[in-house]
């Protein structure tokens, strides 16, 4: 009998990273590759305004084919599901059967997910649900998985955090009610290494600014 096959839904961050890291782990499905929504006019992850090159860079350090689905922006709820709706589907004619999330603990998020794979044949993983933050944090970092926060909302978090690692002294310095893995999207972080990665993916951070009520540090390929 064929093993089941798990693509990732990837944003390049650091609860993806993990919960691909953890499916690995379990062994009972081969995981086949990763899938990202992208702003299309910018080439960039909506959110963390990640470019597509560095995305492409870490696909290649995991070993894993990237399916890039592209996204007028801002984007209409509607065209997000027909879009990515069609990009489940065609992967599951390749042959996929589950869908790696790396969602903590938001169960409207998680609902919607469920939801938007319903009659397409993929079923929705999610191997961090639930886990306590602070330990999953710190688990994360002792397995050796690397991040820089490279997006905030500064009516959220310190704007300072913006272009630092993600790492033990950040944690150590948040503020209370900052969520250590900022899953009430306080920030967003992009992972440089990690389990499963064959090689870092070096960046330069750039100079921090603020757009659109968030704050950036942008990123681009090291190039050492």
């Amino acid at each position: 009998m064929a093993r089941r096959r798990a693509w990732g839904s990837w944003s390049c961050g650091k609860d993806g990273a993990f919960a691909l890291a953890e499916t690995r782990a379990r062994g009972d499905v081969d995981v086949a590759g990763l899938m990202t929504t992208l702003d299309a006019s910018a080439g960039e992850v909506a959110m963390s305004r990640v470019p597509t090159e560095l995305l492409r860079r870490q696909a290649a350090a995991l070993d894993l084919p990237l399916h890039l689905v592209e996204l007028p922006w801002p984007c209409p709820n509607e065209v997000y599901e027909e879009r990515t709706g069609a990009a489940w589907a065609q992967l599951r004619r390749d042959g996929a059967d589950e869908v790696v999330f790396g969602d903590l603990f938001l169960a409207d998020v998680r609902a919607y997910r469920e939801r938007s794979l319903d009659g397409t044949g993929v079923a929705a993983r999610f191997p961090l649900w639930e886990r306590p933050t602070g330990d999953l944090a710190a688990g994360m970092l002792a397995a050796g998985l690397r991040a820089v926060v490279v997006c905030v909302d500064p009516a959220q978090a310190p704007a300072s955090l913006a272009g630092r690692p993600w790492d033990a002294d950040l944690l150590r310095e948040l503020p209370d009610g900052v969520d250590p893995c900022g899953e009430n999207g306080e920030f967003h972080t992009f992972v440089t290494d990690g389990p499963g990665f064959a090689r870092p993916v070096d960046v330069v951070v750039g100079d921090v600014a603020e757009h659109d009520g968030f704050v950036y540090a942008p990123l681009c390929p090291d190039p050492d």
